[in-house]
């Protein structure tokens, strides 16, 4: 399975691109609303943190069966403190 998004961008008037990304970002009411796939074809969709914000949303589309999706909300926090951070293989800590 790979991890690039088939795209499809479209004009007004009617002209199709067909492209690929690993991961992709809508401007929605001044907000980033990013959206990448997350493995087992899961699509998550997440917006961008404001100054400010203590939490983010991340939207997560599963499939289920042919014509069947699940949607979940998931909170996360905005920014994680020192004492909060959780060292793993990809945070480049020593």
């Amino acid at each position: 399975m790979t991890d690039a998004l088939q795209l499809i961008l479209e004009d007004t008037d009617g002209t199709q691109l067909e492209t690929s990304c690993t991961r992709f970002a809508v401007l929605w009411q001044g907000k980033e609303l990013w959206i990448q796939q997350v493995g087992n074809g899961q699509l998550m969709i997440g917006v961008d943190v404001a100054e400010g914000d203590s939490e983010f949303a991340n939207l997560v589309l599963r499939p289920l069966a042919t014509n069947l999706v699940s949607l979940a909300l998931e909170m996360e926090p905005a920014e994680l403190g020192e004492d909060e951070h959780v060292h793993g293989p990809d945070c480049n800590h020593d």
